[in-house]
């Protein structure tokens, strides 16, 4: 695996990180440490565990990090599983803050549509990563 930052799916998340914390500053203020915070945290998790499956990985037999441990693509899936949890708890509070009148109609379906496509996007990792195993 190289550089995480070159995966697709990381792209995506990333993207879609930066735009939810641009949709969600106009939350309310007393949803900082609450709803706003959650989704934020839920959001930065699904590009994170991706990272560190890559970081822990390397090149499945060359660590790019020294004193790494190097893992197997059946691994470095359980990080995508982790991921994936946290892109449906994003899709959650999605309903959440529409259903609050926090996000408009309009944004709602936009980011629960990037959402739904970071989800396909780890499935279909998944499914090379233990093809590979």
């Amino acid at each position: 695996m190289q550089d995480f930052t070159q995966l697709k799916v990381w792209q995506k998340a990333h993207s879609f990180t930066v735009n939810l914390y641009k949709m969600t500053a106009d939350f309310p203020s007393e949803e900082k440490f609450g709803l706003t915070n959650q989704i934020r945290r839920a959001s930065v998790s699904i590009e994170s565990n991706l990272a560190e499956g890559c970081g822990r990985n390397g090149d499945f037999g060359r660590s790019t990090f020294a004193g790494n441990p190097q893992i197997t693509p059946s691994e470095f899936s359980r990080f995508v599983d982790l991921a994936q949890g946290s892109a449906y708890e994003v899709r959650c509070q999605l309903f959440i803050a529409r259903d609050l009148g926090y996000l408009s109609v309009d944004k709602f379906d936009l980011l629960v549509g990037k959402i739904d496509e970071i989800s396909r996007m780890m499935i279909a990792f998944q499914k090379k990563l233990k093809a590979d195993s």
